[in-house]
């Protein structure tokens, strides 16, 4: 199935039914009086998060959605039959906002979260409700009301704890598969990676979290040059980036420095709230350098870059160093939650569900 993150498409309700101004005409009852029904609600238009959708092609190419009319009210008393309404299904991350003045409508993020996206029209009303000790035959009814229609823009933004950040051929694809469940594509091309792959990493009963791999970034993705600027969203709901940096380049001319600055340019260009999100830098390719040359390349490539954060330096094709890289992750990511959540922890003391590992040197990370 085709990765489609983006799509506008146009919902309308349906108009409520007209009421009606009717009068009972029986044989044998010359003053029955008025007996006009109710018109129908329209069908309003709902969106309904789903876990079981991944992408948002359903609607690139259905654009117009639109729920029916509420019927018109009839003599004897009777109502007009409200329509059924429009139940659109999305996935867990959809953004929904007003195509032209941006206003957000919905963010759905839990499956089976609902959102209204356009109010059906209420029906009008029937002369039996004008009836009166003064107005015995009323004539009047109402008609009834128009319902809502509007253009909105849908921006699928994936959830997940990690997000990956580098340059094209960096070894995102490569570290993902080699420390969950996701197969991306990995090829000895750049942008092998076309849309984003999500990542489940299990590091204990009850213990995982999901890690997000996006397109690599280039110099200039920001104002369009590349694939990477078009998924960047999806880190946004992230709470820990990993800027993996290759260490080794192929080609000799290449600054992996350079590089990674470019990179950081990159996300404050795109979101200043994204570059300031806690970022971890990832050394990877280390399988390819010499064991006395790669702790004085990682040195040196700290000094120049200008760091001061947390520092792995890994081999994702090896594996090496990226069992300590995803514990660390864990205690950073339960730190967060008890800092969010600290009811959720309140039973650690006792040794029940919620606790976390103890610190273990081996684990230590470096540069903090």
């Amino acid at each position: 199935m085709k990765f489609i993150d983006e799509a506008k498409i146009d919902v309308e309700a349906g108009d409520g039914g007209n009421g009606i101004a009717s009068f009972r005409r029986e044989k044998f009852i010359p003053f029955g009086g008025p007996d006009g029904g109710d018109g129908g609600r329209g069908g309003s238009v709902f969106a309904i998060a789903d876990r079981n959708i991944n992408t948002l092609v359903d609607y690139r190419y259905a654009k117009l959605h639109r729920a029916k009319k509420g019927e018109h009210g009839r003599g004897s008393d009777c109502y007009g039959k409200g329509a059924d309404d429009v139940i659109l299904r999305m996935p867990v991350g959809t953004v929904i906002t007003e195509l032209e003045s941006g206003e957000l409508v919905a963010d759905l993020t839990e499956h089976g979260q609902i959102a209204l996206l356009a109010q059906g029209g209420k029906g009008g009303l029937g002369n039996i409700h004008f009836k009166s000790s003064t107005n015995r035959s009323p004539r009047q009814q109402t008609d009834g009301e128009p319902g809502q229609e509007r253009n909105l823009k849908l921006e699928l933004k994936v959830l997940a704890d990690v997000g990956l950040l580098g340059m094209p051929n960096a070894g995102k694809s490569t570290f993902i598969t080699a420390v969950s469940n996701a197969r991306p594509k990995i090829a000895d091309y750049p942008f092998t990676t076309l849309h984003p792959n999500l990542g489940v990493v299990r590091v204990g009963p009850e213990r995982s979290f999901v890690i997000a791999d996006v397109p690599g970034l280039i110099e200039g993705a920001a104002d369009g040059a590349g694939l990477g600027h078009q998924f960047l969203r999806h880190l946004q709901r992230t709470g820990l980036l990993l800027h993996i940096v290759d260490l080794a380049p192929f080609d000799e001319g290449v600054d992996p420095v350079k590089e990674a600055k470019a990179i950081v340019g990159e996300l404050e260009k795109y979101d200043p709230a994204l570059a300031a999100k806690p970022r971890w830098l990832v050394l990877n390719k280390l399988d390819m350098i010499d064991g006395a040359e790669s702790a004085k390349r990682v040195a040196a490539f700290v000094k120049r870059f200008k760091w001061k954060g947390p520092v792995f330096a890994i081999s994702a094709l090896t594996r090496v160093g990226c069992e300590e890289l995803i514990y660390a992750i864990e205690r950073h990511l339960t730190d967060q939650r008890r800092a969010l959540h600290p009811e959720d922890f309140s039973n650690e003391a006792s040794g029940e569900a919620g606790s976390v590992e103890p610190e273990d040197p081996r684990f230590a990370r470096t540069g903090d």
